[in-house]
């Protein structure tokens, strides 16, 4: 593995140390929202997110960032890192262990290093293209599922689900009566990672960013899975939406989604 692996890998888990610090000790004025979404963000998401820039702007001074907190800075560059300090704000917040922290590096549109940190759980997840994906050190790799109704599957739902026509509740309600079983971990990085290892067999949703999903969706390719959109083909990285999983049980997915769709749908660009 390259040194860049190693810093991210690094500097990811130190600011899941300092989601750590904060965990159960915040107060009110620690949380708000985002404008007059239902988004939480916290002193500990721009803590950690504190950290991981300055960290990484020493390492790599050249590189651009793109940050969930802090935005966007010279996103032209050859690598950019994306990076979501602290995926499953809400959960943070409850007192739920599923959050994580996800740190990728885009170079030239695709991920090439990607570590997802599940700080409460004591978990790494991490790849390098090409060298493919681990968890605390041990090759994973998706599972074998091949059919909806032996597949225990993931998504979530947008916070502005309240406002928008297209909020997955369709697709849920669909897709309900034909799998093993339906999680909703309330972070899409967790989602990817455990698709990744075989936990869940496969994972969708809609009107997602690209620091949500860039650090997990190379877990998943580097595992062996398909990482992609409703519609073949699209950005899923900064296209809104995401299929993920193994490359059988995917198409099967996809056939579920796109019943009576047009291929528009959903809005790329919407979030």
């Amino acid at each position: 593995m390259s040194k860049v692996f190693d810093v991210a890998v690094e500097v990811t888990q130190q600011a899941g140390d300092e989601l750590l610090r904060w965990w159960d000790r915040l107060e009110k004025k620690d949380v708000s929202s985002k404008s007059a979404s239902r988004d939480l963000v916290t002193a500990a998401d721009l803590a950690a997110e504190k950290l991981i820039f300055k960290r990484l702007q020493e390492a790599f001074p050249e590189d651009g960032f793109l940050g969930e907190e802090t935005g966007a800075q010279d996103l032209e560059a050859e690598h950019v890192w994306v990076v979501d300090p602290l995926d499953g704000t809400n959960n943070f917040v409850h007192r739920l262990p599923m959050f994580a922290v996800s740190i990728a590096r885009v170079s030239r549109g695709v991920p090439s290093v990607g570590v997802v940190y599940l700080p409460r759980l004591q978990e790494t997840f991490s790849a390098e293209r090409g060298q493919g994906a681990t968890l605390n050190g041990k090759a994973i790799q998706v599972s074998s599922t091949t059919q909806l109704a032996d597949a225990m599957l993931a998504t979530g739902f947008p916070y502005r689900r309240h406002l928008l026509v297209d909020n997955n509740l369709e697709n849920f309600n669909r897709l309900f009566l034909q799998q093993r079983g339906v999680r909703r971990m309330g972070s899409a990085a967790c989602d990817l990672a455990y698709v990744a290892c075989g936990r869940l067999d496969a994972y969708w949703e809609l009107h997602l960013s690209a620091y949500d999903v860039a650090a997990g969706g190379l877990l998943v390719r580097e595992a062996g899975g398909v990482v992609d959109t409703i519609v073949p083909g699209g950005d899923w990285i900064s296209g809104a939406n995401i299929l993920a999983g193994p490359p059988k049980l995917v198409e099967c997915l996809r056939a579920e989604l796109r019943k009576g769709r047009g291929d528009d749908y959903p809005p790329l660009g919407d979030r």
